[in-house]
């Protein structure tokens, strides 16, 4: 079974939860696991996240049963098969706008003849050329998910959904919001409705469906609106809360110091 379905696996009946991994530290990513977060983005796209550092970010995650998948910069042949090699088997491949770009990315995947992958009989994928076999199985090991993040991909919905290979939709609702001329409102109803929309039409094919907002309300909201697997927020975002809010709290109630000093 495929690390992706294993996760669904261990968390039967509610949808699991996870986090964007921005930070670039291993030891953030080592904590987020044991925090309880089933799965995290491993974000090559938007941080300073290169292949070096994620095969530490990988290294510190096994420690936890949380699933890293990593967010590829782009849906590149060579960049999909060196992030493979250094041992990634979830990926998360941005802005698939129709069934043609979601094939590309599955084919990127996969070792031939089902796919474009180019062999490398040692390295981290294979535990150092160890696996027995490893070029006829590995095929059936990756997961794909591609992320939706326009109108355009929206309208696609179904048939990148049918492309074989495919193992769920993900709806990027930031991106998404900028392609409605909505920037940045990801609570916006018509953001939320067309997020609410996917969902069903996810549903109605058979395809999982994922989404990460921002609060643990909407997380719970889009929960209950049928999204398969759900991110609350990145490993920053949260850290950057806490700490203002603690300031905050602290400079409201702090007690006013009389005297010259």
């Amino acid at each position: 079974m495929k690390s992706f379905d294993q996760m669904f696996a261990r968390t039967p009946g509610s949808a699991p939860l996870g986090t964007w991994i921005m930070s670039a530290s291993h030891l953030i990513t080592e904590a987020t696991g044991h925090a309880g977060f089933d799965w995290a983005v491993l974000d090559m796209e938007h941080t300073p996240i290169d292949l070096s550092t994620l095969v530490h970010l990988l290294q510190a995650n096994l420690g936890s049963p949380m699933l890293p998948i990593v967010r590829v910069p782009w849906n590149d042949t060579v960049m999909i098969k060196r992030v493979l090699d250094v041992g990634a088997l979830t990926l998360l491949v941005p802005f698939v706008q129709n069934a043609e770009e979601a094939a590309a990315a599955v084919a990127a995947t996969r070792y031939p003849p089902e796919g474009v992958r180019g062999m490398a009989a040692m390295g981290r994928a294979s535990k150092f050329g160890t696996v027995a076999n490893h070029f006829v199985h590995a095929n059936t090991q990756v997961s794909v998910i591609v992320q939706i993040e326009t109108p355009t991909a929206l309208a696609n919905l179904e048939s990148i959904a049918a492309v074989p290979g495919v193992d769920a939709l993900f709806l990027g609702p930031g991106d998404l919001s900028g392609a409605m001329g909505l920037p940045g409102q990801v609570g916006h109803p018509s953001v939320a409705a067309a997020m609410e929309d996917a969902a069903r039409r996810a549903r109605a094919v058979g395809m999982r469906i994922g989404t990460v907002m921002g609060t643990v309300e909407q997380v719970a909201h889009f929960r209950s609106a049928g999204y398969d697997f759900v991110g609350l927020a990145s490993d920053l975002g949260l850290y950057m809360r806490a700490c203002t809010g603690a300031l905050k709290q602290l400079r409201e109630t702090a007690p006013t110091i009389q005297g010259n000093y």
